[in-house]
């Protein structure tokens, strides 16, 4: 299809539609967004909660009492079925809206023009007709038609499966869900959703959702455990009937040990923590795309970061400009256009400048950024170095939109990391002039004349000595500085960037984040290695390194003999070029201790990221661009940025930051940190709760035999489904302590399980179950079995008052914790205290649970027990903690 032919088609023009007819449209063709395959619906849910094993369990049980004629028995149990379906509907229905909201927490945004001016929609509402603005790093959210293109290539993998990246020309189709992976683009779109070729296969490009290695762990220790329980009970029952104990009774007590010793409520309170800890992760700007990603940031040892809008604002602003034999003031702040270039104290005229204005003109015309006045509020699209220099053009008086309309461009050059510069070509009256911009060093060599005070001269050393010096002292302040040329062509056979005019330097000053400073001393004692990787020049690196607390560091010498390597890496800093002389064995030998790559090319990250995980890391890495997709996914936490990041980086990467600000990485970091303790703390009080019963009911039977079991079974259903999962959750929410990150790294590969919290799984579910046999033996079961029971029973139930505040932290005492600071866990002993309350002193429940209603001093005995368990259990703490030596929490050469 012709581009003319397309325009008549979709009732559209290359000033695009205006904003009426695309809300006309929108409301016609619907967002443009695929329909959801999986999509979490209650009956889903509900249909998983029948397929839990409790359940079956507990009918089995069910059915047991039918057949002995246990009545009370029966209901009773139907009625904890049907509390187990419910509570496990509504929290895994809630939790599965939670991810689904966080999912769809970061929406894609792309550029289009309407009523010929560019502005920045989300993907959802692109309509047919819109002219889109694509460029290298961008999805394509539609299927479109190419007006115009510079040098596109598009990797359409996402429908052919062919990585290989496609060229294309004028009036060919782009499709949605590909990639621009080179060059730029304008295109009118012909079909949205659906309707797209990515609609049309839309179920088989959707993915289910991953089990990550955490969801792994969970279920091989769920597992393990149960085969554990079921062995115990079988033995109970073996045990029972050769004695001669009621069968039925029997069956009944081995199927509630059964269900009693089985973590049911590991996956669902996993579920929650996970679920709860992202959805605070993005109220903290870090939206997490994939689970993998919370369990991995817990065990990050290296952060290696972009410094541009990361370490730094991200609020470019021209200060100086540099023009041979002088310098420079710009005043004003942010994107207002409003403010004066100064020589000394005195305003320059621009008109009667020529090199300056020259400079001015360059900047704005060989720029793809837009300012833009909204609503009184200036607003820059594009990159943040562009819209600098069109605001500082402007603060002249030099408009893009005139310069576009008086000098219309004719073909572009685009910027690559390895070229450093940017170029364009524009039509004047009688010949053809191209502008370029990009680093000194690069447009210097490419420049054989100067633009002086006198006019054009030729370009002599010494200009090439004071500008690259001057380059230097800027980059030391902590400047960033772009060198402007130019040259006029009178044959199209002549190239752009050769025998061109310098023109000056532009200093721009991105101020460091305040915050940066302390987030990095947060990682120096959390025992996290920091790396600045920027394309800025060394000096720039380092005067930003130093401003924010990140040293240039040194590299330990003493085993590397290689006179070039210690030159190379003797300050712990390292150019892209200076990084491609070293082989990768010699790389290796000294990578953790360079702190700071400068010009480094976005290809160089990869490498970086292998030397580190190759030394046992686990590596967290910044992207924006298309070029960093490969390193995203290399790392073990590859994160995008949100603001400036491209669509190909986001899709790249596990984590995406919503400010692009480093601090908030540090702050994800500690919140996975915290996320995995607490799924230590409830994994730890769940395993020892859930043996608690079966070990006391043990020691009974090979102690007092059949006739005195300390609980019945309708008592034990009880203490699992009523008194475990509450405070479990309470714990998987337990909020995180800034003592988290005085901690090093976690081992990835160590168990939840591990050898200390083993031990206070078997020790302290070993106390429970003897305290609770000695209250049953203290309440005489031989004058009164049921009082003493009923006893028991308490003394077990009220330990969920006291023993969960044990585990709030399995370091440190309970009384550090503040027994105020977690609330659900307030919550949960309020509601534990009104259940006990109830089953024993409601005539019904009396009769249900067979309990004995008690006086005021009967409650002495099991609440004192309860509470004396809490003692012992911070005492067993105390020895499994013993004597740790300080770990050294930075990284040693």
């Amino acid at each position: 299809m012709h581009t003319d032919e397309a325009f008549l088609k979709y009732e559209s023009s290359r000033e695009g539609l205006s904003n009426e007819e695309a809300k006309k449209r929108l409301s016609i063709y619907g967002p443009n967004q695929l329909e959801e395959k999986n999509k979490v619906t209650p009956f889903k849910v509900l249909i998983r909660q029948l397929s839990n094993v409790i359940v079956w369990v507990l009918a089995a049980a069910a059915i047991i009492a039918l057949m002995a004629h246990e009545v009370i028995n029966f209901w009773a149990i139907n009625v904890i079925i049907l509390f187990v379906i419910l509570m496990g509907f509504l929290q895994e229905y809630r939790a599965e809206k939670a991810m689904e909201a966080l999912r769809k927490f970061v929406q894609p945004v792309t550029r289009v023009r309407r009523n010929g001016t560019l502005k920045e929609i989300s993907s959802m509402d692109v309509v047919p007709g819109d002219i889109l603005v694509l460029e290298s790093g961008d999805m394509v959210p539609a299927d479109a038609l190419i007006i115009e293109m510079v040098g596109l290539r598009v990797e359409e993998a996402a429908l052919t499966g062919e990585s290989r990246p496609v060229n294309k020309d004028k009036d060919d189709f782009i499709y949605a869900g590909t990639q621009v992976v080179h060059g730029k683009c304008t295109a009118l779109v012909t079909s949205t959703g659906m309707k797209t070729k990515l609609g049309e296969i839309a179920g088989l490009v959707q993915q289910e959702e991953e089990t990550t290695p955490l969801q792994e762990k969970i279920e091989k220790l769920a597992r393990t455990l149960a085969v554990i329980a079921l062995t115990a009970s079988l033995v109970t029952l073996f045990m029972g009937i050769s004695k001669g104990a009621p069968v039925t009774e029997m069956l009944l007590i081995a199927i509630a040990l059964a269900v009693a010793a089985v973590p049911e409520g590991l996956p669902l309170t996993m579920t929650i923590t996970l679920a709860n800890g992202m959805r605070h992760m993005a109220k903290q700007n870090a939206i997490i795309r994939k689970m993998l990603g919370v369990e991995t940031l817990g065990s990050v040892t290296v952060i290696c970061t972009d410094k541009t809008g990361t370490l730094t604002r991200n609020e470019m602003v021209v200060r100086k400009i540099v023009l041979p034999g002088k310098e420079l003031d710009v005043t004003g702040v942010g994107y207002e256009p409003i403010g004066s270039i100064l020589y000394g104290r005195t305003p320059i005229d621009v008109e009667n400048e020529k090199g300056l204005e020259l400079l001015l003109r360059a900047g704005a015309l060989c720029n793809n950024a837009a300012l833009e006045e909204s609503n009184n509020e200036w607003k820059g699209v594009g990159d943040p170095t562009e819209i600098a220099l069109l605001v500082a053009a402007a603060k002249a008086g030099i408009w893009k939109q005139e310069m576009d309309d008086e000098l219309p461009r004719l073909q572009e050059v685009i910027f690559t990391s390895e070229r450093k510069m940017m170029s364009t070509l524009h039509e004047a009256q009688d010949q053809e002039i191209a502008f370029t911009k990009g680093a000194p060093e690069m447009v210097l060599d490419r420049c054989t004349r100067i633009y002086g005070p006198s006019g054009v001269r030729a370009l002599a050393e010494q200009d090439r000595e004071e500008m690259l010096e001057k380059n230097r002292e800027l980059a030391q302040r902590t400047y960033r500085v772009l060198a402007l040329a130019y040259r006029s062509l009178n044959s199209k056979s002549e190239e752009l960037e050769k025998d061109m005019i310098f023109l000056g330097l532009v200093a721009m000053l991105d101020p460091p984040r305040e915050e940066a400073k302390k987030a990095i001393e947060t990682c120096h004692r959390a025992g996290i290695k920091v790396v600045m990787i920027t394309g800025d020049n060394q000096e720039t690196a380092k005067a930003i390194a130093r401003d924010i607390g990140l040293s240039d560091g040194t590299v330990c010498l003493d085993n590397i003999t290689d006179e070039k390597i210690r030159d190379i890496v003797a300050d712990g800093a390292i150019t892209g070029t200076e990084l491609d002389e070293l082989d990768d064995e010699e790389f290796r030998s000294v990578v953790e201790g360079i702190n700071i790559y400068a010009r480094a090319r976005p290809e160089q990250k990869l490498r970086i990221i292998r030397a580190l995980q190759e030394k046992g890391h686990v590596v967290a890495m910044t992207g924006d661009g298309v070029n960093d997709a490969p390193a995203l996914r290399k790392a073990d936490i590859g994160v995008a940025m949100g603001v400036k990041g491209t669509d190909v980086a986001r899709e790249a990467s596990v984590m995406v930051l919503q400010d692009d600000n480093f601090a908030t990485i540090v702050e994800a970091v500690k919140r996975g940190r915290g996320i995995y303790a607490n799924i230590e703390k409830f994994t730890t009080y769940l395993v020892s709760r859930n043996f608690t019963e079966i070990m006391l009911i043990l020691i009974a039977i090979i102690l007092l035999g059949f006739n005195y079991i300390p609980l019945l079974a309708l008592q034990i259903l009880f203490i699992n489904m009523f008194n475990e999962v509450i405070p479990a959750i309470s714990l998987g929410m337990d909020p995180i302590r800034d003592s988290i990150m005085y901690k090093k790294p976690r081992d990835p590969k160590e168990e939840i399980l591990n050898r200390r919290n083993l031990t206070l799984v078997i020790s302290i579910a070993l106390t429970m179950s003897i305290i609770s046999f000695l209250v049953f033996l203290l309440a005489d079961p031989f004058a009164d079995v049921q009082k003493a029971r009923t006893l028991t029973f308490l003394t077990i139930v009220s330990m969920a008052l006291f023993v969960p505040n044990a585990f709030r932290s399995l370091d440190e005492p309970a009384i550090k914790m503040g027994l105020l600071s977690n609330r659900l866990m307030l919550g949960g002993m309020l509601i534990t205290l009104l259940l006990i309350l109830s089953v024993v002193y409601i005539p019904l429940f009396q009769l249900v649970f067979e309990l004995t209603p008690l006086s005021l001093e009967d409650w002495v005995l099991p609440v004192g027990a309860a509470f004396l368990t809490l003692l012992i259990a911070e005492g067993i703490k105390l020895v499994a903690r013993g004597r740790k030596e300080d770990a050294d929490t930075n990284i040693q050469c």
